[in-house]
């Protein structure tokens, strides 16, 4: 898991930190992890137009891009180009290789 640094408005900690303290989130991690999952359920665009672009920059493979989409393979395929991204084809290392394999387990 990485780790992230974040500079929240007050209002907002204090919010977290009562939430955290009624027993709502574990801690401050959970609550910031709880936020993000719920908004990404929520905006499915959103949840797109990220896995796209770390496609395109060539930072995730085609099958962890339709992970984190959401999407099948095949529709994230037809994302990309509709998007005007060209596909790669086969992983450029045994990482990705990796990624692509554990991708392809966890598709519905």
């Amino acid at each position: 898991m990485s780790r992230t640094t974040a500079t929240i408005p007050d209002d907002l900690t204090d919010l977290m930190e009562g939430a955290i303290r009624a027993g709502i989130f574990e801690n401050k991690s959970d609550a910031i992890r709880h936020v993000l999952r719920e908004y990404f359920e929520e905006n499915q665009n959103a949840r797109i137009a990220a896995a796209v672009t770390l496609y395109e920059d060539g930072e995730i493979t085609l099958g962890t891009a339709a992970r984190l989409a959401g999407l099948s393979r095949f529709e994230m395929r037809d994302t990309l180009r509709e998007e005007g991204i060209e596909l790669r084809f086969g992983p450029e290392d045994m990482d990705a290789a990796r990624d692509e394999i554990e991708a392809a387990r966890n598709l519905e």
